[in-house]
């Protein structure tokens, strides 16, 4: 089997990435959305989020086959060193691995980034139906993920109410004052190299002052 490498996203990979994710909008409640949103309006969603926090691809054979990112917990300010994650692979390419590379580098990465505990949003059904099964809570658990909330039918999508859990997965014990969260265009490129990462041109500084961890 081919070799799987992550590299950072840029928003030129909005198409690429669009075309991943669009059937989990149109086929299946793993998302929430109910219509695919344009490409200009996923670029600007992948600007916006490399702006702090690191948008993941796993390649193969130079075709993008899942990517991942993290983005704000809650948004208010003392939740800083807290981040909630988003992944999504090709349909019919899970169980490559491309999961488990994408989330073992953002979680490298967001230790680098001083980020102490991530959260996942997971859509979940006690009777599993064609749009949703509990594959991605299962995922999440073999990644050491554990269970934190239930929100019991707060999603209506395909004429069905589903419910949707919270995983968190404590990535460092907590300093008395933590560092400041260093946002991911910051981070060098030998830094994301440790992580596993290939960095992209024109995303952050190219220092190459390794960080501490």
């Amino acid at each position: 089997m081919s070799t799987i490498h992550i590299r950072a996203v840029t928003p030129d990979d909005a198409a690429a990435l669009l075309e991943i994710y669009a059937p989990y909008v149109t086929d299946t409640a793993i998302s929430f959305e109910y219509e695919v949103p344009s490409e200009d309006e996923f670029r600007g969603r992948i600007a916006a989020t490399l702006e702090k926090y690191p948008y993941l691809a796993a390649e193969r054979d130079g075709e993008i086959i899942g990517y991942a990112y993290t983005h704000p917990f809650v948004g208010r300010a003392a939740y800083g060193w807290t981040a909630e994650t988003s992944i999504y692979v090709r349909r019919g390419l899970t169980g490559t691995g491309a999961g488990r590379a994408l989330y073992a580098a953002l979680e490298a990465v967001s230790r680098a980034q001083n980020i102490y505990s991530l959260t996942a949003c997971i859509g979940w059904c006690e009777r599993e139906d064609g749009h949703l099964s509990r594959n991605s809570a299962e995922f999440h658990a073999h990644m050491g993920y554990s269970h934190a909330g239930h929100f019991r039918e707060c999603g209506y999508k395909f004429g069905k109410w589903y419910d949707m859990v919270w995983m968190e997965k404590q990535l460092a014990a907590r300093p008395e004052s933590p560092p400041a969260v260093i946002p991911f265009p910051e981070l060098s490129a030998q830094a994301l190299r440790e992580c596993g990462v290939e960095k992209q041109e024109g995303h952050g500084n190219e220092k190459e002052n390794p960080l501490s961890y």
